[in-house]
């Protein structure tokens, strides 16, 4: 038997080379030199929620420019066509210290960019502590209004919601509880002509029937026994010029719906004790999880009201029925908590599988408490064991349940997989046809069938 020593040569498979790459902790980019992303490892999911054939063969400034990291070390290094470094933040939270090295050809000219990208965990923790509150409060600021999304239900919305930002009309939000309804109404009055007034919020199911008049209206003095001596300005008064955010408006009560449609239509209302009509500049955001029609029919909301509060309807999606949002928001969360509790936890692959496939009731504040949790109970991996019994259970039972209960469902569901891979890699029907080994016509069928809501995007 031949024996093998430390000097002899080892021949190294591109397969083994591809996945030497992604285990490697840091992000590797490679680009060509029309700034063409050839190969991304594993760690870009880490990065930014989006998987290595989301990205390859995409152009570096298409995925920029959709906000996925910022500043871009592109740019600098085909103008310096010299090693460059910066600091970035991907906009699912993570921090990252980039070296951008250029390859160069005979010619001089930028052949290959090679990217690498580590993420800092703890430059901050190295702060003072007043220097470390000042960073602390900017980015919760950056945070507000920023929605986390690789789908493209919610990237409609979101298009949707900058073409309607810029006018005064008001808006209803309606989706499940935990769906994200106060991020959205924040973007919506970042990106509005308001923005740089206040942004105010209330929940009208957290106050006690008797003080949510006062505090939506307030009070003169002396209105009533206890109130302040001086009166007190009521949040639609202090948000003049701005937003105010009613979130859970199905649980304002009637007698406070007619005063509410006042201030909507008039822009003035009259505060508790007081005979002084008040003038107002706002714009009214509205936020349920009810369904308002419903609650028209029973009388319990005024139907007026409500075709006010309708101008503009937005149906937020809950998290099952965007499962591409899963992973950025996951990342997104142990990004956040790993800052917070001054850890640097990573999440498995197994684990990650599991939250992919759980139904998620409970929405993406489900998800945020499930992940700040595994952050302070957890080793140094999340591990599947790490999770409740109620999620495993559950994604036990519908993994059983979905199972394929014939020969021809079976072959059905590998179609439609096989034909989504496919599509989502490649986004042309000749592409697919050779990547199947079918025809083109029957690959344009199979599109048609299979990846409607991909094709829509």
């Amino acid at each position: 038997m031949k024996s093998k020593d430390s000097t002899e040569s080892v021949e190294m498979t591109l397969q083994t080379l591809l996945k030497i790459l992604d285990h490697s902790s840091d992000e590797i980019f490679v680009l060509d030199g029309e700034k063409r992303i050839l190969y991304v490892n594993q760690a870009c999911e880490r990065h930014y929620g989006l998987k290595p054939t989301d990205v390859i063969g995409k152009y570096n400034v298409d995925l920029f420019e959709k906000g996925y990291w910022k500043p871009s070390i592109v740019p600098e290094v085909f103008k310096r066509k010299k090693p460059c470094y910066i600091k970035q933040q991907t906009y699912i939270g993570a921090e990252l210290m980039t070296s951008a090295i250029p390859i160069l050809n005979d010619e001089g000219e930028i052949e290959l960019v090679v990217t690498t990208s580590t993420e800092i965990q703890t430059y901050k923790m190295l702060k003072a502590n007043e220097t470390d509150n000042e960073l602390k409060t900017t980015q919760d600021e950056d945070e507000m209004g920023r929605f986390i999304t690789n789908s493209g239900k919610i990237n409609r919305i979101l298009t949707f919601c900058e073409k309607v930002a810029p006018t005064d009309s008001t808006i209803l939000i309606q989706g499940e509880s935990g769906t994200g309804k106060g991020v959205l109404a924040q973007f919506i009055h970042r990106i509005s002509k308001r923005k740089n007034k206040p942004f105010l919020t209330i929940n009208c199911a957290a106050i006690p029937e008797e003080l949510l008049e006062s505090e939506l209206f307030g009070y003169s003095k002396g209105a009533f026994t206890g109130a302040n001596k001086t009166g007190k300005r009521g949040l639609i008064e202090s948000a003049d010029g701005g937003t105010v955010f009613l979130d859970e408006i199905g649980e304002i009560p009637l007698s406070l719906q007619a005063k509410l449609l006042q201030v909507i239509q008039d822009k003035q209302f009259i505060p508790i004790g007081s005979s002084e009509m008040k003038k107002v500049d706002i714009r009214i955001v509205a936020a349920t999880n009810q369904n308002l029609i419903e609650m028209v029919n029973d009388k319990k909301f005024r139907e007026d009201l409500f075709y006010r509060l309708n101008v503009i309807d937005i149906q937020l999606p809950p998290l099952r029925e965007r499962k591409e949002d899963i992973i950025p928001l996951t990342y997104n969360f142990l990004n956040k908590f790993n800052e917070r509790y001054h850890e640097s936890k990573v999440i498995s692959e197994e684990c990650l599988n599991i939250l992919i496939q759980y139904s998620w009731p409970g929405n993406v504040r489900q998800l945020e408490n499930l992940i700040e949790r595994l952050v302070l109970i957890s080793d140094s991996v999340i591990l599947m064991a790490d999770l409740p019994e109620m999620i495993t259970e559950n994604v036990e039972q519908v993994t059983q349940i979905a199972l394929p209960t014939s020969l021809d469902k079976a072959l059905d569901e590998t179609k439609r997989i096989l034909i989504r891979k496919s599509y989502q890699t490649y986004k042309s029907s000749r592409k697919v046809a050779k990547d199947l080994c079918i025809s083109q016509t029957k690959a344009s069928t199979l599109i048609r069938e299979y990846c409607e809501d991909l094709m829509n995007k």
